[in-house]
């Protein structure tokens, strides 16, 4: 048998350092050889949940199941793992200190017969490997990480546009993943609204951030969809308290009366994520006269955030913003003139790429115009995801590239991010993908003059007024 033990002291309470540890999915983040982390069994963690790792061992891979054996919060955790060449039990110890948490972790390795002669001549470096694995869980806990930017690679690589296009795949996230700093702050009593919230993106969201204990009202428009919607997050995180508003987001009435609802209880909101999207092949309008892609796409997220702006000031820490965007964006520019696609010339995939290079600009005026607000504002791009809204709208473009679409959860990643991690506060007025900022032109000729950036907002009221003297006319 190997012994490992190591101790570390970091400036957190033991409750989090208890719960970060305890969801094993975290070791990714820190420990010296995890490459992969998954969760297997449902509900919140707790005793008996297990996760199945997969650990790079010399040239090669090695995959163990971990179950929890011992779960006593939030004094000590017990991990045990059978592995085809020995088998792991991990004994974790918190223990509360004035300067914060003591923690101490002992890794028993024992070996299969035949292997105990081999295994000691490796003693040496799986001891460094465990010092590197607790300094690596150490920096996560300690969570000081500087300001997010954007690496030399991904400048180059969007100049030359194809690469920058290429980092929309799995294989593009897979990269990015490599240069990731760990996420362990917790959103308790961090209140976050989430459109769209029923599928895709915005339910891959909502369960991260529910295991990470925000307080969430999601929105949704089917009223159909709320119990499912409940249950699928009650039965992956054991949350019972998610409040679900109804509202069809492309109509302004729908958008304004939720707005209200909103302000009438006057709960702030630590963050707001702009996620409600949907591509209409077909055009069509809403029961108000708007062509529905531009009213559900840009319209209404304008409306909506500029309703609520009064429940994001006046926080401690900076209230965010996050905009959901797509990048068909890049290959359009901005236009008020041409925003609203007309009947005789209408393209279904051109008209939601107009509407989300609108709302990339909004992400630009709001964080300039509010930053003495504290409120930060972002916008994100999933990369190329298989959701259920590129199933549906997109199946060409999926039957071509299913192979490198990004499952819901990785394109739904560069989201939970910049609602949850520290340092994503630290800018405001940029585009992500995969928790870096990227530029939000691949191309010249999709940068907007100045004149189309200032009418932007005004045009936005305009549209917004011809639905009020509609139905004051109706």
């Amino acid at each position: 048998m190997l012994t490992l033990h190591e101790e570390i002291l970091v400036p957190r309470s033991p409750e989090q350092c208890f719960r970060y540890i305890a969801d094993f999915r975290s070791a990714t983040q820190w420990d010296a050889t995890a490459t992969r982390a998954d969760k297997l069994t449902e509900g919140p963690v707790g005793l008996g949940s297990q996760f199945e790792l997969d650990c790079a061992v010399g040239p090669g891979t090695i995959q163990l199941v971990y179950e929890i054996e011992e779960y006593q919060p939030y004094h000590s955790l017990v991990f045990r793992a059978r592995g085809r060449y020995f088998d792991i039990k991990d004994t974790i110890v918190f223990s509360a200190r004035d300067e914060g948490t003591h923690i101490d972790y002992t890794a028993e390795f024992e070996y299969r017969s035949g292997l105990e002669k081999i295994a000691r001549r490796f003693e040496a470096p799986m001891r460094a490997m465990g010092a590197r694995s607790l300094a690596g869980l150490k920096a996560a806990l300690t969570d000081q990480h500087p300001a997010p930017s954007v690496s030399a690679c991904s400048r180059r690589a969007d100049q030359l546009i194809l690469p920058g296009v290429a980092m929309f795949t799995r294989w593009g996230y897979a990269r990015g993943r490599k240069q990731w700093r760990p996420v362990s702050r917790f959103m308790d009593d961090q209140h976050v609204v989430i459109t769209g919230a029923s599928s895709g993106l915005g339910l891959a969201t909502s369960i991260a951030l529910a295991e990470a204990g925000a307080k969430l009202t999601l929105v949704i428009r089917n009223p159909e969809g709320v119990e499912d919607l409940k249950n699928q997050l009650s039965t992956h995180t054991g949350r019972s308290d998610i409040r679900v508003e109804l509202a069809d987001l492309s109509l302004m009435t729908d958008v304004n009366a939720l707005a209200d609802r909103f302000l009438s209880r006057g709960e702030p909101i630590d963050v707001l994520v702009n996620n409600a999207g949907a591509l209409f092949n077909q055009r069509t309008e809403t029961q108000e006269g708007l062509e529905r892609s531009f009213a559900l796409l840009l319209l209404s997220p304008w409306q909506l955030t500029r309703r609520l702006k009064p429940l994001l000031t006046h926080h401690a820490l900076p209230a965010r913003i996050i905009n959901v965007i797509s990048g068909g964006m890049y290959t359009q520019r901005l236009s008020c003139q041409h925003l609203v696609m007309p009947e005789d010339n209408y393209d279904g995939p051109q008209a939601y790429a107009r509407a989300k290079r609108g709302l990339t600009v909004l992400t630009e005026l709001w964080a300039k115009a509010w930053r003495e607000e504290n409120i930060v504002v972002n916008a994100m791009h999933p990369g190329w995801a298989d959701t259920p809204g590129v199933k549906s709208a997109l199946p060409a473009f999926r039957r071509l590239t299913h192979k490198i679409l990004r499952n819901e959860a990785q394109g739904a990643d560069t989201i939970i991010w910049l609602a949850r991690a520290t340092e994503a506060d630290q800018v405001s007025g940029k585009l992500f993908l995969d928790r870096e900022i990227r530029s939000p032109y691949l191309l010249k000729k999709t940068i907007e003059p100045p004149s189309e950036r200032q009418q932007l907002e005004p045009f936005l009221a305009q549209m917004l007024a011809t639905v009020a003297d509609r139905r004051i006319g109706h």
